[in-house]
Order: structure tokens, then C-alpha cells, then sequence
């Protein structure tokens, strides 16, 4: 699953340069995640990096973006070439 960034976002701005992905911007009011992008660091990672940095826990699974780790593993390898 993709992951997303809730309204408690105190744009602190940690876990935009955490993202291996590039999948964290800066939105209107708060920092967004790009669920096209956004693998949850599979590939990268063992850890999701934007979560383990957020001082407010703001950042959760995407029920709306449910995806396998296989999916995960698959759109890592197709953003990374």
C-alpha cells in the first residue's frame, strides 16, 4: 500500500528528503505523498524512512492505495528503471 500523510502534518519538512522515491512534496497546506511513486522504501529500504523521521505520527497505510509487497517490489523496479 501506498502511504499518506494526514491533516496533522506540521510541515516540518524531514520526511520529504527521507524519500528515496521522490513521492513526498509540499501540497497546499500540507506535505503529500504520491501514491504512484510511493513503494513504502521496499527496494530501498526495511523501513518506511518518512515514518520513521515524523516527530507527529502523521504519516499511515493508504487503505485506498492497497497494494502487496510483490506490487511494491514491482513498481520499485519499474521507478528505478
Amino acid at each position: 500500500m501506498a502511504l499518506f500523510i494526514t491533516d496533522e502534518c506540521i510541515n516540518c519538512d524531514v520526511c520529504e528528503p527521507e524519500c528515496p522515491n521522490n513521492a513526498i512534496y509540499q501540497g497546499d497546506e500540507i506535505y503529500v505523498i504520491k501514491p504512484d511513486l510511493c513503494t513504502e522504501c521496499v527496494g530501498h529500504y526495511d523501513q518506511q524512512q518518512c515514518v520513521e523521521v515524523c516527530p507527529v505520527d502523521c504519516i499511515l497505510v493508504d487503505p485506498d492505495h492497497k497494494e502487496t509487497e510483490e506490487e511494491l517490489m514491482d513498481k520499485f523496479k519499474r521507478i528505478s528503471g
